[in-house]
C-alpha cells in the first residue's frame, strides 16, 4: 500500500503501522517519531495504516509531539507517586505550555521530597514500559475499573462514546491517548514544584496536591531549559516593568495595566512605528466605539458563544457590551457606504482597546490582561487579490520583528471538520495562503485541520533572546463575518458579490509585545525605542547649569534627556543610570565646561570619551532612524571604568 508521508509517497507491507512506517524513514531518535497525525487525528505509533491515508511523523519539535510526550511523562510522575505513596488518588495530568502537572487527592508531600521522587522516576524509565491502550466495553465496565477512585469515577460519569486507559507495568490510568511508543524515549525528567489545586478548579471542592514536571529526549535540552529559566527570572517584566516605572497593576482594576509616562514613550513609538508601516502599505486608519449593543454582538455570534467573556450591562432597557475584540466594529463602517472593485483592495486599520473578561488565576503581568490593545486590520478584497495581499502582510511581519531582532516562523492551519464555506471556498482561500507563503519563500509548517470554523489561517510565532516562543501575529481568512453582515461590492461585470476578508493582527496584543519586548532586551531598549536615552551628570554643584543646558539642547534635537543634579557621588549617578537602562550617560565638569563638551559613557559602562554637543547628536540622530539594535559608538576605541 501507499501512504503519504513529509510530502511523498512511500511504499509499506499491508496492515502495517505508524511505527513501520518511521523505522522505514530511520526516525528513531529519542526526539523523533512519538506519535502519528493520520489524516488529520493524533494517534499511536502503534495503529496500523491504510492505503492513501496522510501521515504525518510528530517529533518533539512539534507543538502536538511535544503534548503527547509530557503527557506520557505525566503518567510516569503518576507511577512513581503512586509507588512511593499508594495511598494517593491520582485525578488528572495534562500536559501544559511547558512541561505537565498531576493533581493528587491524600497526599502530602514538600520539596525535600523530589530527590526520591526523581530516584524512582528513574527506575521507572529503565524499566522502558510501552504504554499499551485498553478500550473499555462501556461505561460500567470502566466505573468498576476505578470503583476505588471517586475522582476518575466522576470523570467517568460524564464521558461519552468510547472510555480507554493507558498500561505501563503495574500502572494504569485513564486516558484518551494517545502515548509515546516506550518510555525510554524520555531521557531527562525533572520535578519543578508542587502546590495545592482545587478539584476541577473550584474552590468548594477538595483541595488537590499538585505537583509539575518537565521532561526532555535529550538531557542537554534539559540542562540549557533549566538555564533558561533563570534568565528568564532576571528578565521577568513582572519585576522589571515596575521597576523600571514602565507600568503598574492597581486592586482597583485588576488584570487592567496603568501604563506610566516613561511606558508611554516605549508604547508611543511601538504604535507610531506600527501606523508608519501601516501607512506604507496603503492602509486607512478607523476607531469604532467600546460600547456597541446586543444586537450587533448576536449578529456576530459573539452574544451566544463568548458572553461570557464579555462586560455587559443595561442602559435604557437595552443591553450593551464593551467589546472584547474589533471585528464587528469595522464589519459596521464598511458597510457606511457601497463599495465598488476599484476600491479592493481595501485595508483597514485599528489599534482597538478591547476589554474580555480572563480568570483571576490566568492573569500574568502584561502576557494575560483583561484590558488590551489590539492592532487589528481588516483587508477587503476579490478572490484573485488573496496571495498579494497576504504577500504583503507577511513582508510587513518581517520588517516589525526583524526590527527588534525577533526571530519569526509560520504556521499555515487548513480546514478543521467542522467547518461554514463550500469546498471551492476553502480551495481558493487555502491555496492563496500557501502560494504567498511559497512565493515569501521561507519555511513554513503545515498543521492540517487546525483552521478556525470560517477560514484557513498562518500564525505567526516569533522566538526571543532566550530562545523562548510566542505566539503573536495572526493572518485569518474569514468566510463568517462578510456573510453575516452581509458585506458586499459591486464587481466590473455590474453583480454584487461578497468580499473575501482578512482579519491581520501583528503585535497582537500591544500590551503582551510590551511584555515580550521588556523581557527580550532585558529592560535595555535600543536608542529609539528607549525611554531614557540620556542623562547629563553634573561632577560638582557648580556644573548643574552647564548640565540643564546640555540636557535641553539634546531634548531641542528630539531625545529624552534628564539630569541627574542630586548630592550623589558621580559613581552612585553613574550607577543608577546604569540601573536605570539609561542609553548614554554625559559627564559635565570642569574640563568639559571649558571646552564645551561632555565625557561620555555607554550603559554598559564602556567609556567613548570627550565628545562635542554636534557630534553626539549626529550619531544619536542616526542610531535612532536606523532603528540599530546596537550602539553606533561601539566602533570608538572604549576601555571600562
Amino acid at each position: 500500500m501507499l501512504v503519504e508521508c513529509q510530502n511523498k509517497q512511500v511504499e509499506l507491507p499491508e496492515k502495517a503501522s505508524a511505527k513501520d512506517l518511521a523505522e522505514k524513514l530511520n526516525l528513531r531518535g529519542p526526539g523523533q517519531a512519538l506519535a502519528a497525525n493520520i489524516n488529520g487525528i493524533t494517534k499511536d505509533l502503534s495503529t496500523s495504516l491504510e492505503d492513501g491515508d496522510k501521515v504525518i511523523l510528530l517529533g518533539f519539535d512539534d507543538p502536538q509531539g511535544k503534548e503527547v510526550f509530557w503527557h506520557s511523562s505525566a503518567h510516569v510522575l503518576a507511577q512513581a507517586v503512586l509507588r512511593l505513596w499508594p495511598e494517593a488518588k491520582p485525578t488528572i495530568g495534562p500536559p501544559i505550555e511547558n512541561g505537565f502537572y498531576y493533581d493528587f487527592a491524600n497526599l502530602q508531600i514538600s520539596e525535600d521530597d523530589f530527590p526520591k521522587i526523581e530516584k524512582e522516576i528513574a527506575n521507572i524509565l529503565k524499566e522502558n514500559f510501552k504504554p499499551e491502550r485498553y478500550e473499555f466495553k462501556d461505561k460500567k465496565e470502566a466505573l468498576e475499573r476505578f470503583k476505588d477512585n471517586p475522582y476518575k469515577e466522576e470523570l467517568i460519569s460524564e464521558f461519552e462514546g468510547l472510555i480507554s486507559g493507558y498500561s505501563q507495568g503495574e500502572f494504569f490510568d485513564l486516558c484518551r491517548g494517545p502515548h509515546l511508543p516506550s518510555l525510554g524515549k524520555i531521557k531527562a525528567f525533572k520535578v519543578m514544584k508542587t502546590s495545592g489545586a482545587y478539584w476541577r478548579a473550584d474552590s468548594d471542592r477538595e483541595m488537590l496536591t499538585r505537583i509539575y514536571g518537565i521532561t526532555f529526549p535529550d538531557r542537554k535540552l534539559l540542562k540549557s531549559y533549566l538555564h533558561m529559566l533563570e534568565e528568564s527570572k532576571k528578565r521577568d517584566h513582572k519585576i522589571l516593568g515596575p521597576r523600571l516605572d514602565l507600568f503598574s497593576f492597581k486592586e482597583e482594576g485588576p488584570g487592567m495595566p496603568f501604563i506610566h509616562p516613561h511606558g508611554m514613550i516605549v508604547w508611543n513609538r511601538l504604535t507610531e512605528f506600527m501606523r508608519t508601516l501601516q501607512k506604507d502599505a496603503g492602509y486607512i486608519e478607523i476607531k469604532t466605539p467600546q460600547l456597541l449593543n446586543q444586537d450587533l454582538w448576536q449578529q456576530s455570534g459573539h452574544w451566544d458563544f463568548y458572553k461570557e467573556n464579555m462586560y455587559y450591562f443595561e442602559i435604557e432597557n437595552r443591553h450593551f457590551a464593551i467589546k472584547p475584540m474589533n471585528c464587528p466594529g469595522c464589519m459596521l463602517f464598511y458597510n457606511s457606504v457601497t463599495h465598488s472593485y476599484r476600491e479592493l483592495p481595501l485595508r483597514i486599520s485599528e489599534i482597538g482597546h478591547v476589554h474580555r473578561h480572563e480568570p483571576s488565576g490566568s492573569l500574568n503581568g502584561l502576557f494575560r490582561v483583561r484590558s488590551f490593545h489590539q492592532d487589528d486590520a481588516h483587508i477587503f478584497m476579490r478572490p484573485q487579490d488573496i496571495k498579494t495581499e497576504i504577500l504583503g502582510v507577511l513582508q510587513m511581519v518581517e520588517k516589525l520583528y526583524g526590527t527588534f531582532g525577533l526571530e519569526w516562523r509560520f504556521e499555515l492551519s487548513t480546514r478543521p471538520e467542522k467547518s461554514i464555506g463550500s469546498d471551492e471556498d476553502w480551495e481558493v482561500a487555502t491555496r492563496g495562503l500557501k502560494e504567498a507563503l511559497d512565493a515569501y519563500g521561507h519555511d513554513y509548517k503545515i498543521n492540517e485541520g487546525d483552521g478556525a470554523f470560517y477560514g484557513p489561517k498562518i500564525d505567526i510565532h516569533i522566538r526571543d533572546a532566550l530562545g523562548r516562543s510566542w505566539q503573536c501575529g495572526t493572518v485569518q481568512l474569514d468566510m463568517s463575518l462578510p456573510e453575516k453582515f452581509d458585506l458586499e461590492y459591486m464587481d466590473s461585470d455590474g453583480a454584487h458579490k461578497r468580499p473575501v476578508m482578512i482579519h491581520r493582527a501583528i503585535f497582537g496584543s500591544v500590551e503582551r509585545f510590551f511584555g515580550i519586548l521588556i523581557e527580550h532586551f532585558a529592560g535595555r531598549f535600543p536608542l529609539w525605542i528607549s525611554p531614557r536615552q540620556a542623562r547629563v551628570i553634573p561632577v560638582g554643584e557648580g556644573h548643574h547649569k552647564s548640565a540643564h543646558a546640555f540636557a535641553e539642547k539634546v531634548r531641542e534635537a528630539g531625545f529624552e534627556c534628564d539630569v541627574d543634579d542630586t548630592n550623589e557621588s558621580v559613581s552612585k549617578k553613574i550607577r543608577s543610570a546604569q540601573l536605570d537602562q539609561v542609553n548614554y550617560m554625559l559627564t559635565i565638569g570642569d574640563r568639559e565646561m571649558e571646552k564645551g563638551t561632555v565625557n561620555l559613557r555607554r550603559r554598559d559602562n564602556n567609556v567613548i570619551g570627550e565628545v562635542d554637543l554636534n557630534s553626539f547628536l549626529s550619531t544619536l540622530q542616526k542610531e535612532s532612524e536606523e532603528k540599530a539594535l546596537t550602539s553606533y559608538f561601539e566602533k570608538h576605541e572604549t576601555h571600562s571604568s
